[in-house]
């Protein structure tokens, strides 16, 4: 064998194996952004040190003024005396696990039929939701506060599915209301991820008719959208190849791409009249989603609200009173 052909073969074998190893390093990353963000029994986890505290979404966040502290507080306890907890059997079998509220007695919503199922957020739990809640139950209305996969007594139910699979579990939770009562009136309500999950359910084909209108705060467009912006944020990376992989990975390991997790794309099929919030200083779920959203629904009935100085899932808590004001307005032009 002549040395030209020797040394040709050579670097053909030495190409080969970087390429490998990129490729294996590229599955790893893919794999650990997968565990990072949507395994909150990972060694390390974003889910998890959220949950605990660990993390803040933005340390501006922490200290921002809440004008309604002590609404929330009697709030959560309220959740925490009242809270019932109920199951739902989903299509794959999966059993998961929320909690109902009844509406308080002589509110404008006291007929008996009229319900509220409020969505939390990534790395949160149904009481996280305690004084959205409680707003609706004392108009009256009964609440059901799911806990999503991957989350508070469902933390066992697999991969984080960022309201994708949410979604589909919400339509069957809403069945089950329905089963229960078909005169039933639903809202659906939610906030971050849940403000995605209820926007992703939207559009789905199997969406009760009961279901009467949606509201959503501050949720993202897609959760590719909302891992690219992160992975800069969080790793200072381009998404491309890195989110790609883990987009790959997502697949094989959660049954869903972070593409087709997409809430503008179901927005484009919905019918529901909708009412989309957020806050102008919002960073983590960026304020310029709102109009992509909004701007997607193919409901003829929908409304936006923009709420000042607002930081992320913190527009009630920055004006109650214009907040609650919309969204009772709202709630009473489509609930009647």
């Amino acid at each position: 064998m002549s040395l030209s052909r020797r040394t040709t073969r050579v670097v053909a074998v030495v190409a080969a194996a970087v390429v490998a190893l990129a490729i294996a390093g590229l599955g790893l990353a893919g794999n650990f952004l997968v565990d990072f963000a949507l395994n909150p029994h990972a060694e390390v986890s974003m889910a998890r040190s959220m949950a605990s505290g660990e993390a803040e979404v933005s340390a501006d966040y922490a200290g921002a003024p809440k004008r309604d502290a002590a609404y929330a507080e009697e709030a959560a306890s309220w959740f925490e005396a009242e809270g019932r907890s109920v199951s739902h059997r989903a299509e794959d079998g999966t059993v998961l696990l929320g909690w109902e509220l009844a509406g308080a007695e002589g509110g404008a919503y006291d007929d008996g039929h009229t319900w509220a199922v409020v969505c939390h957020g990534y790395a949160g739990e149904p009481a996280d939701m305690a004084k959205y809640a409680y707003h609706f139950a004392q108009m009256g209305m009964d609440v059901l506060a799911p806990a999503a996969r991957g989350h508070e007594r469902n933390a066992d139910t697999g991969l984080i599915q960022m309201g994708w699979g949410d979604a589909q579990d919400l339509l069957g939770w809403v069945d089950d209301i329905v089963a229960r009562d078909p005169e039933a009136r639903v809202m659906l309500f939610g906030t971050s991820m849940g403000g995605a999950e209820v926007m992703m359910a939207s559009g789905m084909d199997g969406l009760s008719e009961n279901v009467r209108l949606i509201v959503e705060d501050c949720g993202y467009t897609s959760v590719w959208d909302e891992f690219e912006l992160q992975l800069g944020e969080v790793f200072g990376l381009p998404s491309f190849p890195i989110l790609n992989v883990a987009d790959a990975a997502c697949l094989m390991r959660a049954g869903y791409t972070f593409e087709a997790a997409s809430s503008v794309e179901s927005l484009r099929r919905a019918s529901v009249p909708m009412l989309f919030i957020h806050g102008d200083e919002d960073d983590f779920v960026p304020f310029s989603m709102l109009d992509e959203c909004y701007e997607a629904c193919a409901s003829e009935r929908k409304e936006r609200l923009v709420v000042p100085g607002a930081g992320h899932a913190l527009s009630a808590s920055t004006d109650p009173e214009l907040y609650w004001g919309t969204v009772d307005d709202f709630v009473a032009e489509h609930l009647g």
